[in-house]
């Protein structure tokens, strides 16, 4: 099999050590950065997340902070969501497109203070984006990313684990996307009652590289009673719960109402931001194609032999293109493949059955329900 050689070229995280101690045998290349995908059993970490509680090393969800007397005109020029009222100590899911409409990052933003952001940004160079676009305009803002390092709790029991690390009044307090400053035995962190699954959980902003370790073991020593095991994003998991991933299931060809992410984009503003005009004209268009759930259909075992997907494949109802199947994987629970697919209007009805050839075998896929977005507020 082909194997990512390490070197310096390309930048690890402050919990590179840890996750190799832990056994982590997968990586893949996000924002720059080494990330762990795997430790090995891809089955049993599906299990840890929706069973009891995983930990992720997702430090490649780099920040980028925007932060000056224009941080918020220029966070809010930048983001087809509506970020004027987004209060500090508050978070929320905002969809960034170019002057065409189109996806080119998919954010979350963290407002910690009036005159401060953190868009915590999907695998692209959006602080480049950002950074020309605040000096363009002449903004009195710095745009920069700084040393924030994500590192996620997900699973049913990550909440119990979370009060025993940090406090049931600090718990408590937090609804989702809301985040608060803490520390950790003298570990600075910004929690934030978020995190790329649907089992609930939190993510740990670590402000101080250096101690990238010593949260990893402190809470995995915590986390014991509770079964905790390293993990990493889970493909299963995101596709059942409906969580899109930017560049995977939908790309810079795409638009937000493509996407299913239409109630993210805010055309009734009375301020500008990029991409408005070409997203409005987009809006009266109508869809002409979308994203769908699908489901394969036929022998588990073949089926299971070549997931999850290396690539895109074309899908086809006799014999003509309909779209693709952009992102696939074997679910434990439902016992199937399952995917996420982007195609024309016409086969986007529930029950439409589509082909595709995926390691040189013919297999079918029905489409389970209409478009869906991403599960976020």
């Amino acid at each position: 099999m082909p194997e990512i050689m390490f070197g310096s070229r390309v930048r690890k995280s402050p919990y590179f050590e840890a996750t190799v101690a832990a056994g982590a045998s997968v990586f893949t290349i996000y924002n720059h950065m080494y990330m762990p995908i795997s430790y090995g059993d891809l089955t049993e970490e599906y299990r840890c997340l929706t069973e009891r509680v995983a930990l992720w090393d997702v430090a490649a969800q780099r920040q980028v902070e925007i932060a000056g007397p224009d941080a918020a005109q220029i966070a809010t020029y930048v983001s087809a969501r509506d970020l004027g009222g987004l209060q500090p100590g508050r978070a929320r899911y905002a969809p960034i497109c170019d002057h065409n409409g189109m996806l080119i990052n998919d954010p979350v933003v963290l407002r910690l203070s009036e005159d401060r952001f953190w868009f915590s940004i999907a695998d692209s160079d959006l602080g480049l984006w950002i950074k020309a676009v605040a000096a363009e305009r002449g903004a009195n803002v710095r745009v920069f990313e700084p040393d924030v390092s994500p590192l996620a709790l997900q699973g049913p029991l990550a909440e119990e684990l979370a009060v025993d690390l940090f406090g049931a009044d600090v718990v408590g307090s937090l609804g989702f996307f809301h985040h608060v400053s803490v520390a950790l035995d003298g570990i600075p962190i910004v929690l934030c009652r978020s995190g790329w699954s649907k089992q609930g959980g939190f993510e740990m902003f670590l402000t101080d590289g250096s101690k990238g370790v010593a949260l990893w073991d402190m809470v995995m020593a915590k986390g014991a009673r509770f079964g905790i095991g390293a993990g990493a994003p889970n493909a299963a998991e995101r596709i059942e719960s409906g969580l899109l991933s930017f560049g995977a299931d939908h790309d810079m060809h795409t638009d937000p109402f493509e996407a299913g992410l239409g109630a993210w984009v805010n055309l009734e503003v009375a301020h500008d931001f990029i991409g408005k005009a070409a997203l409005s004209q987009r809006f009266e268009r109508g869809l002409e194609r979308g994203l769908v759930n699908v489901s394969f259909v036929g022998d588990a075992a073949d089926v299971a032999s070549v997931l999850p997907l290396a690539h895109p494949h074309r899908l086809c109802a006799s014999g003509q293109p309909l779209g693709e199947l952009r992102s696939a994987a074997w679910s434990p629970r439902l016992g199937k493949g399952i995917g996420i697919a982007v195609v024309d209007r016409s086969a986007m009805e529930a029950g439409t059955r589509l082909d595709a050839e995926i390691s040189g075998s013919k297999f079918s896929v029905v489409v389970a329900h209409q478009p869906f977005g991403a599960a976020v507020d």
